[in-house]
């Protein structure tokens, strides 16, 4: 059928002169809206299925809280359904099991199901808490803020801190996490001597303590308008209120309080983290998003915040922002808009010189059409802008000009061999709609494979074919359905215009070039079928040995160098908190050292956590007083002629390592999934901790001696040293038990609990 008789939706688009144009301008509108609606984050919306049970046991042993909590809820836990995965770490006081779920399974009935198990455990040790139960949420970090002072303490820092924290979170930040600020507790010592003269123990005056302090309501009294409630507000908060406590009456009937017997203090409890920078105590905000949130949107927020109050706070105060990922966010949509904005004018030019300026004009426009209307399919998707999405959009513009180029050059070769301007436009299109749809499908194709990996590392990629697709889809409309009528319109402007002497010149120079040397070499080629194809598979061999041979590396995912470097230290177990605050330090001024000798101005922030060793991807991996973690901020990578590696090479060589020391480390971060680049995990159920110990420390002796291998951590430390006691025949003789003893032991070293209150946003422990 003649393309005039056609009345198909390629006729209609080329030959209406508004629906092209209405139809741009939809697909621009919806761009724009969903560009306001789009969420923008660091990575995509990952579902972890994975639950955590947690259960502390105050003052155990690893191998007590192994024997007696881990192993009676692993033989309860592994016959749940979907369960892909459970593992375990016993540690003193407490231990942690975590379940991996298979891909698609429910983790609401998963969670229930653990929590039913878990209950049917009643072997579980008396003085253990109840198992925290939960699953895993993701929280994207968006910055880190520090708030210090020299003239004041971190006591003094606590009620400001924690008035930003709810100034920001009413703002509209999604989680903020306080690293620094130790959680408290009421003290009350009482001499052994007193006890004894008293004929009292610590259970007894803890008991007698919750008894007192209370607030408890007691119901209602009267009917109607004579109703009252009854209460009683005997909650103390102070250290004076539990003074006043009475204990007991003396032989002379004096009424003996709590002051007289003990002295109390409110105090951090103890292996909290402790945060500093340049040996100035501070607390640590981190700020964090959820699924629902923005990035960008928090990160004004923080801006907005920062603004309005920086001359509020009290004279000293200092506030630090530090490690603001989502600038990392900004870098690659800013990246993306050079890239588009670059791409636009070079495609401009090239067309320009092979085709025409107006059919150059309205093929480079599809650029940011098709742009504009893959956010549109891309938030209708329920997609987010990310690091991987705007990857796959930067690597999705060739698509979107290839099949522009193909439909224009088409129909401008017919419209110049004498076609109307409508049969030319229309005819581009419906000839390429079929080689364009099947290279289209090709490119999903390549692509499908990526949707099809599972895990944690699918979900990351997911993002890549998914804006691939929505780019196509784009193209595809753009190119089939608007562009014909633009090139429609710009063939009828040129029959009105003639062309210029520059444009009749550079036709005819590309005319020459395409009849003489390009048509004589394509005649040698077809004319030697098997040197072409020769030459085709000699460059696909170099291409293969240049990758077998090693010439080109390989990273599975590789990420621009980042700006924080982790340095952690793990001490011997029992080793006295001074200590490891000494080599903290003695690493802090290694770092100076370091940065000045490297030329200077390299560092931006550097803290040390106190007690805590946090790993590459910023999650707490070990806490105690033997740990300790100092966290650097380089300048931009691009604002220094220093690079990572070098930098931590030198920085270790600086440090001196004094006896006691486990491991030492210095890594950076890296942008990805969670994890280390290799794992290696060592099993065996006829070795027990003293063999596998071994046999870690012999493995990593190894690995130290391979070249490229830095970094090497182990996370099973040495046990801490015992004291055994045995109950003798004395102790038998006199009606003691063992678990009197132990009992009496744990209120004398570790006190004992008599109550949790609440006091303002700080729970307090009495013990």
């Amino acid at each position: 059928m003649p393309l005039s008789q056609r009345h198909d939706l390629l006729r209609v688009f080329a030959e209406h002169k508004v629906a092209c144009n209405l139809l741009m301008v939809v697909m621009i509108l919806v761009g724009i809206w969903a560009l306001d609606r789009l969420n923008t984050q660091f990575f995509p919306n990952i579902a972890l299925d994975i639950v955590k049970v947690r259960v502390a046991w105050d003052g155990a042993s690893a191998e007590d809280v192994e024997a007696a909590i881990t192993n009676p809820l692993e033989q309860q836990l592994r016959s749940l359904d979907g369960l892909r995965q459970m593992t375990s770490g016993s540690s003193e006081g407490s231990t942690s099991i975590t379940l991996e779920y298979e891909e698609g399974t429910d983790m609401g009935v998963a969670l229930d199901q653990v929590k039913e198990q878990v209950s049917l455990v009643r072997n579980l040790p008396a003085a253990a808490e109840t198992p925290e139960i939960s699953r895993v949420i993701r929280y994207e970090p968006v910055a880190r803020v520090l708030v210090t002072s020299a003239d004041t303490s971190i006591g003094q820092l606590r009620p400001l801190v924690q008035q930003m924290e709810r100034e920001l979170l009413d703002r509209g930040i999604a989680n903020i996490q306080l690293v620094g600020l130790p959680k408290q507790e009421i003290a009350i010592q009482v001499p052994a001597a007193v006890l004894h003269e008293l004929d009292l123990s610590l259970e007894d005056i803890a008991d007698r303590v919750a008894e007192l302090s209370r607030d408890l309501p007691a119901g209602n009294i009267g009917l109607n308008d004579v109703s009252r409630q009854l209460r009683a507000l005997d909650q103390r908060r102070r250290e004076v209120g539990f003074e006043r406590l009475p204990i007991l009456s003396d032989e002379s009937g004096r009424l003996v309080t709590l002051g007289d017997i003990a002295s109390i203090e409110r105090r951090a409890r103890r292996l909290q983290t402790m945060v500093s920078i340049d040996s100035q105590p501070a607390i640590e905000m981190r700020l964090k998003r959820n699924e629902n949130a923005s990035s960008l949107e928090s990160a004004e927020i923080l801006a907005r915040w920062l603004d309005d109050n920086r001359g509020r706070w009290p004279r000293g105060i200092q506030v630090t922002v530090y490690d603001q990922a989502w600038l990392l966010i900004k870098e690659r949509i800013q990246l993306l808009l050079k890239n588009g904005a670059g791409g636009l004018v070079l495609v401009v030019l090239i067309l320009f010189l092979f085709l025409n300026g107006r059919a150059a004009f309205w093929v480079a426009v599809g650029i940011p059409i098709s742009f504009m209307a893959t956010l549109g399919v891309l938030y209708l998707i329920g997609g987010s802008i990310n690091m991987v999405s705007l990857f796959g959009l930067i690597m999705a513009l060739g698509i979107i000009v290839d099949d522009a180029i193909v439909v224009g050059e088409d129909a401008l070769a017919h419209y110049q061999a004498g076609e109307p301007p409508l049969e030319a436009a229309e005819g581009g299109a419906r000839r390429m709609l079929a080689p364009v749809i099947s290279s289209s499908l090709t490119t999903i194709a390549a692509f499908l494979p990526l949707m099809l990996v599972s895990g944690i590392i699918g979900n990351v990629l997911f993002d890549i074919p998914m804006v691939v697709v929505c780019v196509i889809i784009a193209s595809l409309v753009e190119s089939f359905l608007v562009l014909p009528g633009h090139l429609r319109q710009a063939f009828e402007n040129l029959r009105k215009r003639p062309a210029s002497m520059i444009r009749s010149r550079m036709d005819a120079a590309f005319a020459r070039f395409r009849d003489g040397r390009f048509r004589s070499l394509v005649t040698t080629s077809v004319a030697n079928p098997w040197i072409t194809l020769s030459i085709a598979v000699a460059l696909l061999l170099v291409s293969i040995g240049l990758f077998a041979g090693g010439r080109l590396a390989f990273h599975f995912l590789p990420t621009p160098e980042g700006k924080l470097v982790y340095a952690s230290v793990s001490f011997v177990a029992g080793t006295p908190p001074g200590r490891t605050e000494t080599f903290l330090e003695h690493v802090r001024h290694a770092l100076r050292d370091t940065e000045a000798e490297l030329g200077g101005g390299l560092v931006e922030v550097a803290t040390i956590h106190h007690g805590v060793i946090e790993g590459a991807d910023g999650q707490r991996t070990q806490n105690g007083d033997q740990f300790g973690t100092v966290i650097v901020e380089l300048i931009e990578p691009d604002a220094r002629s220093v690079g990572n590696p070098e930098f931590m090479r030198e920085w270790r060589n600086r440090v001196r390592f004094p006896a006691g020391i486990e491991s030492f480390s210095i890594v950076e971060r890296r942008s990805g999934p969670p994890g280390r680049d290799i794992d290696i995990r060592l099993t065996s159920p006829g070795l027990n901790t003293t063999q596998l110990k071994a046999a870690a420390l012999e493995l990593a002796s190894i690995l130290s001696t391979i070249r490229g291998v830095s970094g090497i951590v182990d996370d099973m430390p040495f046990g801490q040293e015992q004291l055994i006691y045995r109950l003798s025949a004395e102790g038998r003789a006199l009606g003691l038990t063992v678990q009197h003893v132990g009992r009496q032991l744990r209120a004398a070293y570790d006190g004992r609990v008599a109550q949790i209150f609440q006091d303002g946003d700080d729970e307090i422990e009495v013990r």
